[in-house]
């Protein structure tokens, strides 16, 4: 796992040799081991290493091809690689390391652009053909590694984080207001867009070029849900029993000390139950627990760690929050607000002390459909297919305005669902999805805020995901959203910056590409039966794993957000919400904050969501807006 960044100069010259060092530099949490880069007329590569797979020299980025045409800088690791590599030998292709940089390099030399079909893994690499002068950048399928880029001067920027890129003085860091509204919807800034108008994320599964002639953005892969199988479930259950333990297998193929992150939820433990069958070695196991007994799941892990005798080793985070929360939020150079970032950083800390590839079980619940809101999701489609046309939509958003006006916790419930049902599935999606409600934004936004967005609705990236998915399945509609959104802009960026925050490389064999687009063929009631998530993927375990961890009701990865703003963090919040003369005064009514934060101390309302991304944007504003 790496840092990469790059600029081109084709016709400009828009950073010279210290402003690549340092945008190395930048991200050496990236890559501790070590770091280089490349310099010509035309082009600027600087590369950060994190050593996994031949840890000696000659895995050093940069790294040439043998010819001389080439140049890569590559973040990642290639899973088929050591297949491949075979294959190449096969048809006259030499090597001098064993790295999977070097395989990308000869496959590109061989096969251009359409080495993307080849590949299996998590990347994020970029490739300067030396002769054409033209840059090839690409990402995975699925997005579990970053990609950001800017168009400046004519000239092309890219990196795998933010700050980074604003190491380069002259881009200028001008706020998306429409972005912003998409953070307090969703926690996150989905992609394309980030923070900034002028920088984009590349989208999973996409490719850039870029020469003289300008740049070019291509889709090369997306999961389809079109191809219903009929599948017998024993079948169903076998096949892809088969094929996690081919990408457990995979995914532990390293030359330094590999472990696994246990939560004691059904995805972790079936990554660990088969990694100790794929090991002649105990598996070191770790977990992160809360004080708070209605949040903490470490019971569960020990009881996986027992039945797999694994070394087991756990941490409580609830007395560590205040001392590290500046410093944890830092690493996230856009705003970010998923609370779980928390416990991620600890559990990759303590990993990291032990190991330095962790295997998660990641990608389970948007894959196969274990979150609670599928759910609530079902129940309310159930009602609004039953529900005729004229009462959806006249009748019911009457009625929810009038429960609205009560404020009491059973109205208020009753509102949101009568609302709920009055809406298009893709837009009751939305709901389910988002963090802000209509009526909290006008509150909370100021006049030249609201005039700034104009008629933007965050909703419309829920609404066009749904719609564009190749299924007409309720159910496929909503997994293909969350597969291009909540996926890929909360899940693998927490993990991701957590994980490389504490230099610890994350793999996750349930995000397999190919996993993944085999649970996408599955019949919608081999993933969710009879109000059972995950349906399959317990039906694959359930010889292997208690009963206890395969049917308890799931907990995620949540910590105490709501008692935390009232006690540890108070005092920080208090001055980061209240006390600041630029960031969310810039955009919000500091009297309508002063509120929330005022109610919530009282238990009047529990606003501790909104409270929470508020806190995590001025956080993020005063390190990036005010320092840099």
């Amino acid at each position: 796992m790496c840092g990469i960044a790059g600029f081109t100069c084709l016709t400009n010259i828009i950073a010279d040799k210290s402003t690549l060092k340092e945008m190395g530099q930048s991200m050496i949490h990236r890559g501790p081991d070590a770091g280089d880069i490349y310099l010509d007329d035309c082009i600027g590569l600087c590369h950060r290493r994190l050593s996994i797979i031949d840890i000696s020299s000659a895995g050093i980025q940069p790294m040439q091809s043998q010819c001389g045409k080439y140049i890569i800088v590559f973040n990642g690791e290639i899973y088929n690689f050591q297949q491949l590599r075979k294959e190449l030998i096969k048809t006259g292709s030499k090597f001098v390391s064993l790295t999977d940089t070097e395989v990308l390099l000869a496959l590109y030399q061989r096969y251009g652009e359409k080495l993307l079909d080849k590949i299996n893994g998590m990347f994020a690499f970029a490739i300067w053909d030396k002769k054409k002068e033209s840059l090839f950048i690409a990402r995975d399928r699925l997005g579990k590694k970053p990609l950001y880029y800017s168009l400046f001067k004519q000239e092309l920027i890219f990196a795998s984080e933010l700050k980074a890129l604003l190491k380069i003085k002259q881009l200028p860091k001008q706020i998306r207001t429409d972005a912003v509204y998409d953070f307090f919807a969703y926690q996150y800034i989905p992609d394309p867009k980030t923070i900034y108008k002028d920088i984009f994320k590349l989208e999973p599964g996409h490719y850039l070029t870029f020469d003289k002639n300008g740049l070019h953005k291509k889709k090369y892969w997306d999961i389809s849900f079109a191809n219903t199988q009929d599948i017998a479930l024993d079948q169903a259950k076998n096949s892809l029993s088969d094929l996690l333990n081919e990408s457990t297998k995979q995914r532990m193929i390293a030359d330094v000390p590999l472990g696994a992150f246990l939560s004691g939820g059904i995805d972790s433990s079936a990554v660990v139950s088969l990694m100790a069958q794929n090991s002649a070695e105990p598996v070191i196991t770790c977990s992160i627990g809360f004080n708070d007994k209605q949040l903490n799941e470490t019971e569960f892990a020990k009881a996986v760690a027992e039945q797999y005798q694994t070394h087991h080793f756990e941490l409580t985070v609830d007395e560590n929050v205040a001392d590290n929360l500046e410093h944890i939020v830092s690493f996230f150079d856009e705003p970010f607000a998923d609370p779980s970032l928390i416990p991620t950083y600890f559990v990759a800390k303590l990993a990291r002390e032990k190991v330095t590839v962790a295997i998660s079980g990641d990608g389970g619940d948007e894959v196969f459909a274990g979150y609670e809101k599928y759910s609530i999701d079902a129940i309310e489609n159930n009602l609004r297919v039953k529900t005729p046309k004229f009462i959806r939509k006249n009748i019911l958003p009457f009625s929810a305005k009038l429960f609205s006006k009560f404020n009491n916790k059973y109205c208020q419930k009753a509102s949101s669902l009568l609302h709920s049902l009055s809406l298009d599935p893709d837009a009751a999606f939305y709901i389910s999805n988002s963090h802000i409600s209509n009526k909290e934004w006008d509150s909370l936004a100021t006049g030249e805020t609201k005039r700034a967005i104009g008629n933007y609705h965050p909703s419309s990236i829920t609404t066009n995901f749904y719609q564009k998915c190749d299924s007409e399945d309720h159910l496929a509609k909503i997994l293909y959203t969350d597969i291009k959104t909540y996926l890929p802009g909360d899940i693998l960026v927490k993990v991701d910056r957590m994980s490389m925050a504490n230099s610890l490389e994350v793999r996750a064999p349930l995000l397999d590409y190919g996993i993944a687009q085999f649970a996408a063929s599955l019949p919608s009631h081999l993933k969710f039966n009879k109000g059972i998530k995950k349906y399959i993927l317990k039906e694959a375990f359930k010889d292997t794993l208690p009963n206890d961890i395969l049917n308890r009701k799931k907990m995620g990865f949540t910590p105490p957000v709501a008692s935390w703003l009232r006690n540890e963090l108070k005092d920080i919040a208090e001055i980061k919400l209240l006390n600041n003369e630029f960031g969310l005064v810039n955009f919000f009514k500091i009297e309508k904050i002063n509120q929330f934060w005022q109610e919530h101390q009282q238990h009047k309302r529990d606003h501790s969501t909104l409270l929470w991304s508020m806190l995590m944007f001025q956080m993020w504003w005063d390190k990036y807006m005010v320092t840099q």
